[in-house]
């Protein structure tokens, strides 16, 4: 939490943003290395995960469409393993490749301490990172009056961002347009 309010309130814009490059170069060269097949140890906190997998569940949605707008850098490989998880869950994606993805970020009014590698717009929601298909689903049949949801970083575990057993803790956040941000769903070791 320390992190997110010193990337608020002290730095500026551009680092934010260039950070966010940094973890997605990592990304990209952790899966050119073969690292996402590797058996390393992992420690306690990646090793607690929630009963079933992410990918495997599906929450039952009524009447609302499941389309979703994804906007994601060229550079970035682990934005299509998060838009294969949509697809599978029933989502009918419109996919655009674009090198302007903070172009994007800024139209669609995304918190630089909620940022990840790419957002989408689902039913008029932002949907930043790698949010589970069921907390959109969630989402969609609740319509809370929030901007949208975002898992910030690139969690490892999360949709699209797998690498065998091993399972980071992370948190969905929701956030609304006048900078509120509150928790949506834990996974891992905070539930």
């Amino acid at each position: 939490m320390l992190l997110n309010y010193c990337g608020q309130k002290f730095l500026p814009r551009i680092l934010v943003r260039a950070a966010v490059r940094v973890v997605v170069m990592i990304c990209l060269t952790a899966g050119v290395l073969g690292i996402l097949g590797s058996t390393a140890p992992v420690s306690y906190a990646q090793l607690v995960s929630t009963t079933t997998h992410i990918q495997d569940k599906q929450t039952p949605l009524k009447s609302a469409a499941l389309n979703a707008t994804v906007y994601h850098s060229p550079d970035c490989n682990c934005c299509g393993g998060w838009i294969d998880h949509l697809r599978a869950q029933g989502f009918k994606i419109t996919d655009f490749s674009t090198p302007n993805i903070e172009t994007v970020k800024q139209k669609y009014n995304v918190p630089d301490n909620l940022s990840s590698c790419h957002t989408a717009i689902v039913n008029g929601y932002v949907i930043e990172g790698h949010v589970p298909a069921d907390d959109i689903k969630r989402l969609l049949q609740e319509k809370p009056n929030i901007a949208g949801l975002s898992v910030p970083q690139m969690p490892v575990g999360t949709p699209g961002m797998e690498m065998g057993n091993r399972k980071d803790p992370f948190s969905v956040f929701s956030f609304d347009r006048k900078d509120s941000v509150a928790v949506f769903n834990k996974y891992g070791a905070e539930s």
